[in-house]
C-alpha cells in the first residue's frame, strides 16, 4: 500500500470511451478480448439514458488513483424474492493491472457496500471466473461467500432469439 489518493466517482457521460477502454481492458484480463461488442452508443443509453424507458438500467463508478482513472465498477439493481428486497447485482469489477495492491478495487467494493445500505438492500452479488484465484482470495479476504451450490445460467444470441419467439 501506498499513501496514493484514491477517489471514487459517478462516472457521466464524459466518460464513455473511458469505460469503454475499461470494458476491452477487462475482456482482455479475463481472456477474451473479442468478445466486446459494447458501443458508446449503447452504453450512453444505459449507463445515462432511457435503457428501457425507465431511465438508465445499469450504473457505473470510476476509480481514481492520483487523478488518474484506473479502474471502475458496473452495477444495477436485482431482487430478492426471499428477502423482499432489492439488491446490487456486480457486472464488471476492473482495476488495470499496473494499479492494483493502491486499495482501489476495496474502494468499489465500500462505495458499493455503501450505496446498498443506503438504498436498502439485502445484499450485493457478483461472479467470478474459477481460474481468477487473485479476485477469488480478495473477494474472501472482503468477507464475501461463494456460493459454491449455485450454477450460473445464461441465455444469448440464437438461443435467446429461439426462445422469445416461441
Amino acid at each position: 500500500m501506498t499513501d496514493s489518493a484514491i477517489r471514487i466517482r459517478r462516472a457521466t457521460s464524459d466518460d464513455l470511451a473511458l469505460i469503454l477502454d475499461l470494458i476491452h481492458a477487462l475482456a482482455a484480463y479475463e481472456r477474451e478480448p473479442d468478445a466486446v461488442k459494447a458501443t458508446p452508443e449503447a452504453l450512453a443509453r444505459h449507463l445515462f439514458g432511457n435503457g428501457f424507458g425507465r431511465g438508465p438500467t445499469a450504473e457505473c463508478l470510476i476509480a481514481e488513483l492520483d487523478g488518474v482513472p484506473q479502474g471502475f465498477a458496473v452495477f444495477c439493481t436485482n431482487f430478492s424474492t426471499w428477502l423482499a428486497k432489492p439488491g446490487i447485482w456486480l457486472e464488471d469489477l476492473f482495476v488495470r493491472p499496473d494499479a492494483r495492491g493502491h486499495g482501489l478495487g476495496r474502494a468499489l467494493l465500500v462505495e458499493l457496500a455503501r450505496l446498498a445500505v443506503e438504498r436498502d438492500c439485502g445484499r450485493v452479488e457478483w461472479s467470478v471466473l474459477d481460474w481468477n484465484e487473485p479476485a477469488i482470495g480478495f473477494y474472501r479476504s472482503l468477507g464475501a461467500i461463494a456460493l459454491t451450490e449455485w450454477t450460473t445460467n445464461r441465455l444469448t444470441g440464437d438461443a435467446l432469439r429461439r426462445l422469445a419467439a416461441s
